[in-house]
């Protein structure tokens, strides 16, 4: 049966409706915010997954491009695989989702979001989370929501709920916010050097902006919400657990004081295999009860000894940040390249500068559009000593890079400035935490290496939280091992002024905007701090742009003259190009961006650029060639395109009773423009230039 619930939200009713499709779906929901359209399902599997240790939930986010009235590019006319758009917004569903399962619940669980319709104004993305959660809630599934996400932006001072692309334009902040009743789940986006304060507001204003969306939710589950599946946790045998305990503490306590990562994973998977094996051979049963202890006493002592000691793995204190080592110009024939090591945690990042033929090409449901900035992030397996085979780019990749690229292109020059595409690559070398972060700090090293003049400098740091009661520590620059076993990865990145990208995930309820406070501050002195080390080794951009990086010159036309440039057939540009050696990309304003890195080469295409544009003027003396002979006199091209008449008369000093007595077709000939009428017709004099020096105007 048909069930709706309607909500006033931000100017326009968002609708949240279920009963009408994919009834054979646990829970499925069809939401509706203006024209925007997405159909939600989720599905459980109706027994856990034999042999998981995790919870396997998997989630797609679906654009079809009908949902804007298009059709498909290429050759099949169908959808393909995810682009990045879908990638990232499924990982926005995930990370919010994820954590309101409950512990040792192992069904497989798929969530689909399937955009329908999209109006351009309202975004599919957003209302997918909250079309999600209320899916979930309405399912069998176990689920501890409601949740509900939103987009926050700030113009002229006043915060804004999901914003209209045109207004986004003028926002210093984009960031979405999801959350349940009483806690804040996600947090991602950007923003123009913001201060920390501003942040936390806008992330408060979006946790209060979504209480009316959960309060819809729980109105709808109360009326068609199906009885939740009952699920069994794995209870752990007591004499199992006290065995492990007695065996594993203490040889685990003195593994986890080794600072190295890898060694420290040897000894533990040491003392893993001994006590499995001891443990098994009075029960033989008990492998995965035995494996869940051991991973309950690592998690009791690392948090344990954070929050009695104040001590980290490795020694360090809370906000103790691990040694940090900058290099630059590392790879000799890149435009920019540098090496950013935290810790264990290493990134080594190259920028190359192209010009406006390298721009991404974006074809969605927006519409197509060009991207002159794009920033991609590679984790290789040997990054964390692993062997695995060589995939395509992963979620986490494409979602890493993803928030990096958000961090940089806040400080980027604008095009007008600096007219070329950047690209940058972080490879991963090594990780034990926060390699997203390394690669903005990286960033920012080779961008300075290439000259490219950046706003001011970013760095990235990733912090965390335990927490037990009253008892709350904030962590700076976290280890991998304290994002799994802590309360909430927190990655910051910006300037000395200001927040740049943030990405927030949280494991726990009741996250009090004091903490985050705290945390923000924390991360401001962190991010300082790191700041410092790379001005240790370069300070500012380089005066120069690399030698190996193509110069780029532009020249302003009229947008009328743009088809002169090219030529019928392209025949224009391909001559400058090929003559001067150069590559050339002209837009429709009347923009031709001239790049080489040979100045010479650029100067000639720029001066042959000119006369092709080049406009006649009154007195001025032109080397032409004769383009027709008529009775009354010839027609001379004095500029590529633009031709004027020298009557019989204008000829020479004597009288002339035959043209062809004087010029022919294809003759070099100079001429004096004389008068230029209202229609553009132009008129020209040989006679006037007989006593000038021919070899003056041959160029």
């Amino acid at each position: 049966m048909k069930e709706c619930v309607t909500l006033e939200w931000g100017g326009r009713p968002l609708v949240l409706e279920t009963g009408r499709m994919a009834k054979q779906a646990d829970g499925a929901i069809l939401a509706q915010y203006g024209e925007t359209v997405v159909l939600v399902t989720v599905v459980a599997s109706k027994k856990p997954r034999e042999g998981a240790d995790f919870f396997p939930l998997s989630v797609d986010y679906m654009e079809k491009t009908y949902a804007a009235g298009k059709i498909p590019g290429g050759f099949f006319k169908r959808e393909g695989r995810p682009g990045t758009r879908e990638i990232l917004s499924a990982r926005f569903i995930d990370r919010t989702l994820r954590p309101l399962f409950p512990e040792g619940f192992l069904n497989e669980v798929q969530v689909i979001a399937t955009v329908l319709s999209a109006d351009e104004e309202n975004d599919p993305d957003i209302l997918a989370i909250s079309a999600a959660s209320a899916a979930l809630e309405v399912s069998n599934i176990p689920f501890a929501g409601p949740i509900a996400g939103v987009k926050v932006g700030r113009v002229n001072g006043e915060f804004v709920i999901n914003p209209s692309p045109e207004l986004s334009l003028e926002s210093e902040l984009d960031i979405v916010v999801a959350g349940s009743q009483n806690a804040i789940v996600m947090v991602e986006g950007s923003a123009q050097n913001v201060s920390e304060k501003v942040l936390l507001d806008a992330i408060m204003f979006g946790h209060e902006s979504i209480q009316g969306v959960i309060k819809i939710q729980k109105d709808l589950k109360s009326r068609v919400g199906k009885e939740k599946m009952i699920f069994t946790q794995a209870i752990i045998d007591s004499e199992i657990e006290t065995k492990v305990r007695q065996k594993a503490t203490e040889p685990m306590r003195s593994a986890l004081s080794i600072s190295e990562k890898l060694n420290r994973y040897d000894k533990l998977r040491e003392i893993r295999e001994s006590v499995i094996e001891e443990v098994v051979a009075e029960h033989e049963d008990g492998g995965g009860q035995i494996r869940a202890v051991i991973e309950k006493i690592e998690s009791e002592l690392i948090r344990g000894q954070i929050l009695t000691e104040g001590k980290r793995i490795g020694g360090r204190s809370p906000s103790d940040i691990r040694k940090i080592d900058c290099e630059v110009s590392v790879l000799p024939r890149t435009h920019g390249s540098s090496l950013f090591t935290r810790g264990e945690t290493q990134a080594m990042v190259a920028v190359t500068l192209g010009t406006a033929g390298d721009e991404q090409r974006i074809d969605s449901l927006a519409g197509e559009s060009r991207k002159a900035f794009m920033l991609h992030y590679n984790f290789p397996p040997f990054s964390v000593g692993e062997a695995r085979f060589l995939r395509g780019t992963s979620r986490r990749e494409i979602g890493h890079g993803f928030l990096a690229e958000k961090a940089i292109a806040q400080i980027l020059p604008s095009a007008e400035d600096f007219p070329y595409t950047i690209r940058i690559v972080s490879e991963v070398l090594e990780s034990n935490g926060s390699s997203s972060m390394a690669s903005v700090c990286g960033s920012t090293l080779s961008l300075m290496d290439a000259g490219v003049p950046i706003k001011a400098p970013v760095a990235g740091i990733a912090m965390g939280l335990i927490q037990d009661g009253d008892n709350i520590i904030i962590l700076s620059d976290i280890l991998g091992d304290e994002d799994h076993l802590g309360d909430m990865d927190f990655k910051v990145a910006g300037t000395r002024e200001g927040i740049t990208a943030i990405q927030m995930d949280i494991k726990i309820d009741g996250l009090t905007s004091e903490i985050l406070s705290k945390a923000l501050e924390q991360a401001r002195e962190g991010r300082l701090h790191i700041l410092d080390k790379m001005a240790q080794t370069i300070k500012d951009p380089r005066e120069d742009l690399s030698p190996r990086a193509p110069r780029i010159e532009i020249v302003k036309v009229r947008p009328d003259k743009v088809s002169v440039i090219i030529g019928p057939g392209g025949k224009n540009i391909k001559n400058i190009i090929a003559t001067a050696g150069v590559k050339v990309d002209v837009d429709d304003d009347g923009n031709v961006m001239i790049a080489s890195p040979d100045k010479a080469s650029i100067d000639k295409a720029i001066a042959m650029v000119k006369g092709l544009v080049e406009e006649a003027e009154v007195g001025k003396f032109y080397l032409g060639k004769v383009q027709k002979i008529m009775d009354f006199g010839a027609f001379v091209e004095i500029i590529p395109g633009t031709d004027g008449l020298v009557h019989i008369s204008q000829l020479d000093n004597d009288r002339v009773q035959n043209v062809r007595d004087v010029l022919s077709e294809g003759d070099e000939v100079l001429v004096k423009v004389l008068e230029i009428d209202p229609q553009g017709k132009i008129r020209l004099s040989r006679k006037a230039a007989l006593n000038e020096d021919i070899n003056k105007y041959k160029k």
